[in-house]
């Protein structure tokens, strides 16, 4: 009994005494949380309830994940699909993200002990020695085996390790949003880029029938020149109608051809293999695109998450920075065996260890690491300062897009007008030049007018299609079904 109770007292005394122990190591996770949270900056965001110039149901048509399949154009969904997997910006932008998760690897290797084989063979002689010129008995040969491993480890006790592992892959998580916004500006620039061939072609079109009108007046002109009713000026000022008109044309080509070779380089191709059919502005639908709250446009737009994903990296880093300033604790140790003789190498008494464990306070370095801290934090105030023009430019890029839309929907309507009235006097004139009821400066000004509103509504349906992209742009592209057919906001 008092053996077994002398034996019960050492194991409660034992355990009384590794209590302290106990303790401190369950403090270290809640120490190195406390200094890796310590230091956030807030952004003091100022978020809108609504759009200035949204419409009144703001999640009514929010824009769908292939969201330009909403033109109804085979062809401009043909390129974007290309783009998507032949775009070199966005798969040089999936090798940025590769290089980061490795320099997140990097980075969290720090946390983990590093483990060693080793294996070594040495072999030694002994010199010859000499007394008064004779040669004595030659110097003994050696040979040693080693074969051991070694481990090394840095208790992370203060999170500077974990901090530095965070922040990149915080890193790594921006540069996949990095990759976001590539694709997206590259989907834009595909979109635009296309209305603008397709609708190049349509201007030139356009400049072709405004040739050929300006040339059915010219033959009038010269048959009421034969007959004496009009002069050779009145046959000059319509040649130089026609001129005119023909010179549109090679910018015209130029702006198409330009296009076109732009067209290639966005869906990774050579330029002589890209041909677009076209079809007319008018076979292009005008998709219905509403934005959501100002809110909602947050989680979708990939710059801010970019740059939220960089300010919480940078809060890290400065974490990171702060633990430098503690102690580190690192534990090393080796295991092995060594023998002189090959075959008693693992034998029992061959076998042998040592451990250590070191401590190194930072005391003076040059203020080297009071630098690290101050370039961590000043990273830090631009990071927070990125994040908040982000945030700002999204919603003003919204706006500034609803404004483009409403606009340019309002430009065309009266375009079209214009081009209907211009139409008809056209048409009017050319019927009274053929009566000789009407002077040849009307039919010239009736002219010009017509063919300058066709060219112009030309221009403004390719700038109304342009603003849709915008807007679908400055949306953040394409959202999740589940936010497209619900109402994310109340």
């Amino acid at each position: 009994m008092r053996r077994g109770a002398g034996l019960s007292g050492f194991i409660s005394a034992r355990r009384v005494r590794a209590l302290p122990v106990i303790g401190s190591l369950c403090l270290i996770q809640p120490l190195a949380g406390c200094i890796l949270g310590s230091e956030k900056p807030d952004p003091a965001l100022e978020i809108p309830n609504k759009y200035q110039y949204g419409p009144r149901r703001p999640d009514a048509a929010l824009p769908a994940l292939d969201w330009w399949r909403e033109f109804r154009s085979a062809e401009l969904t043909t390129l974007m699909e290309a783009a998507q997997t032949d775009n070199l910006d966005i798969a040089a932008a999936v090798a940025r993200i590769i290089q980061a998760d490795a320099q997140a690897k990097i980075a969290g290797a720090a946390l983990l002990p590093v483990v060693d084989a080793n294996g070594s063979v040495t072999r030694s002689r002994a010199p010859q020695n000499s007394t008064g010129g004779t040669s004595l008995r030659g110097g003994a040969e050696s040979t040693i085996y080693n074969a051991n491993l070694s481990a090394s480890y840095e208790i992370d006790f203060w999170g500077k390790n974990r901090a530095a592992q965070l922040a990149s892959e915080q890193t790594s998580v921006a540069t996949r949003f990095d990759r976001d916004v590539v694709a997206l500006t590259a989907m834009a620039t595909v979109a635009n880029t296309y209305f603008l061939a397709v609708g190049t072609q349509e201007r030139l079109r356009i400049a072709h029938d405004n040739v050929a009108a300006a040339s059915r007046v010219l033959d009038l002109v010269r048959q009421r020149q034969q007959v004496g009713t009009a002069s050779q000026l009145d046959v000059a000022q319509q040649q130089s109608l026609v001129a005119t008109q023909r010179a549109t044309i090679p910018p015209l080509e130029i702006t198409l051809r330009q296009s076109l070779a732009q067209l290639a380089v966005l869906v990774g191709r050579a330029p002589e293999s890209i041909t677009v059919a076209g079809g007319g502005l008018r076979a292009i639908r005008i998709p219905p695109v509403t934005p959501g709250l100002p809110s909602d446009v947050l989680r979708q737009r990939p710059d801010v998450r970019e740059a939220e994903a960089q300010l919480s990296s940078a809060n890290y880093s400065v974490e990171s920075a702060k633990a430098a300033f503690f102690p580190s604790i690192q534990l090393t140790g080796t295991r092995g065996f060594e023998s002189a003789a090959l075959s008693t190498l693992f034998g029992p008494g061959a076998w042998y260890y040592n451990m250590a464990a070191s401590v190194t306070q930072p005391i003076f370095d040059g203020f080297l690491l009071q630098g690290q801290l101050e370039l961590a934090r000043g990273r830090q105030v631009e990071l927070l300062q990125d994040y908040r023009k982000a945030v700002l430019s999204a919603f003003s890029d919204v706006e500034q897009a609803l404004i483009a839309v409403r606009q340019q929907a309002e430009r065309e309507r009266l375009q079209t007008e214009v081009v209907r009235s211009a139409r008809q006097a056209f048409d009017l004139s050319q019927q009274q030049l053929r009566e000789g009821t009407i002077d040849l400066i009307t039919v010239l000004t009736t002219q010009q007018t017509l063919f300058q509103a066709e060219d112009t509504l030309a221009q403004v349906r390719i700038a109304r299609l342009q603003a849709v992209v915008g807007l679908f742009q400055a949306l953040g592209g394409g959202w999740p079904p589940k936010a497209a057919n619900q109402p994310v906001s109340q």
